[in-house]
């Protein structure tokens, strides 16, 4: 319907932002995820989706692609309705978010305000094998620019054949143990020695 919105910022609060596109004001529902990235902004792009009921028709902004795609996904799982996916996206990033997913890490998800311990489990069961399936697809096709270190020891790892949730634990580990490295190749090394 509408993919994306860009203009100036008219009114910004941190859940919801009034987008004026020439001479148009939108109401745009937001994350707080959203809102840290847009702080300082007077223009931006914001990639929608517009969430239609019988009684309200709702549009939802998301600064990344990242956070959209999660949103949709999460909306997907029965029971989880828009409010629910943005309160998670607010409370998690959509990269932990997808983390506790393929980890299976059911306490992350209930720490979010209104997901109780049998939507957590929906939420894992309807969405490991897609979350997965994607992340995957993002390592191999689609390497982006500006991975932090750790995400590009990460992807290195994962395509030596090294399990993912493997690889994140090393990563971390070295990382805690020494906050200054900034060598990827040495973050690399290191990280195979902790495996």
């Amino acid at each position: 319907m509408i993919a994306y919105l860009n203009g100036k910022l008219a009114f910004k609060s941190p859940a919801m932002v009034h987008l004026d596109v020439n001479g148009v004001g939108y109401e745009v529902q937001i994350s707080l995820h959203t809102w840290t990235q847009i702080g300082g902004l007077e223009s931006c792009k914001l990639l929608t989706y517009v969430h239609i009921k019988e009684d309200a028709h709702t549009m939802y902004g998301f600064f990344s692609d990242a956070e959209r795609s999660m949103f949709l996904q999460l909306i997907s799982v029965s029971g989880v309705g828009a409010g629910t996916a943005r309160m998670m996206l607010s409370s998690l990033t959509p990269e932990d978010v997808q983390r506790a997913i393929v980890m299976e890490n059911e306490k992350m998800l209930e720490g979010v305000k209104g997901i109780g311990n049998k939507t957590a489990k929906r939420i894992i069961l309807e969405l490991k094998d897609k979350v997965k399936k994607h992340r995957e697809e993002t390592v191999y096709l689609s390497p982006q620019t500006h991975n932090s270190i750790e995400e590009d020891a990460l992807n290195a790892l994962v395509t030596l054949g090294i399990a993912r949730n493997m690889a994140e634990q090393a990563v971390r580990k070295v990382l805690k143990a020494e906050p200054q490295l900034h060598e990827l190749e040495v973050l690399i090394k290191k990280s195979l020695k902790n495996l």
